[in-house]
């Protein structure tokens, strides 16, 4: 699928990885409907985007607030053609810690932002594609979620993170084959350690043993600009479909 013209929604749009494909998709021609729970901070991000973008707080948990930023966007631009669901959080947490389980209420926020969240906006997205015009190459749309290397190699404390991107993953496929029949792919990326808000939290000497012990190359943590150029090359690539790709460094996660 052609980026120009196109529109896009992106989720986690205020910064990190959604920020990268929200710039990327704009700087190719693209409309961008980005949402995230931070309405200050998309406002810093992409305020002065111009009416090629358009900003919603949005809750992606919420049933009816990503309905109503998706449909107002379609009826604004006319169309839907791209989601890319970016909208995540970490919730780190051991599940068993002197003496003190796993906060129920911090597991179901966690399942709720990373896993219902992202097919939430699938749903609400693909409603919309399935009325577009058909493409030469037959497609109404493209949706690419983002899963994580967590989900194969979660470290100590990622039991609900590690357990969401793992969802993320699983549904591709069936949702990849429910939505076939209308034209439109879904794909799944699995990134490793990016520098994003996400990572820049992290001791000193996590980060550094991240780096040195864990990442075959480049020897450094993934830049937001190298995921959203995947993801626009999937929306490119017409044959890429009901898969996850990792984009890693080649990583392999110890414990902890």
């Amino acid at each position: 699928m052609e980026l120009s013209e196109k529109i896009a929604v992106v989720s986690g749009a205020a910064s990190g990885l959604g920020l990268a494909c929200c710039k990327a998709f704009l700087d190719r021609g693209t409309k961008v409907l980005a949402l995230d729970v931070d309405e200050e901070a998309l406002q810093v991000a992409l305020g002065a985007m111009g009416d090629r973008v358009r900003l919603r707080a949005v809750d992606v948990a919420s049933d009816g607030e990503v309905k109503v930023a998706i449909d107002g966007a379609r009826e604004a631009w006319g169309a839907l053609h791209i989601a890319v669901n970016c909208a995540g959080i970490l919730g780190p947490c051991r599940t068993l810690a002197k003496g003190e389980v796993f906060p129920f209420d911090l597991w179901n926020r966690v399942i709720g932002i990373n896993l219902t969240g992202t097919f939430n906006v699938i749903r609400h997205a693909a409603q919309a594609m399935a009325s577009n015009e058909l493409t030469s190459d037959g497609e109404r749309g493209v949706i690419v979620n983002t899963a994580s290397g967590a989900a194969w190699q979660g470290q100590v404390g990622q039991a609900a993170y590690s357990a969401s991107k793992a969802g993320v993953i699983g549904l591709t496929l069936p949702v990849a084959r429910d939505l076939a029949a209308l034209g439109i792919r879904v794909v799944a990326i699995a990134p490793g350690l990016f520098e994003t808000g996400m990572s820049a939290g992290m001791r000193k000497d996590v980060f550094d043993r991240a780096i040195h012990q864990t990442i075959l190359f480049p020897g450094r943590m993934g830049q937001p600009t190298e995921f959203s150029g995947l993801v626009c090359h999937i929306v490119e690539n017409t044959y890429l479909n009901a898969t996850t790709i990792s984009i890693d460094g080649g990583a392999r996660v110890g414990t902890r």
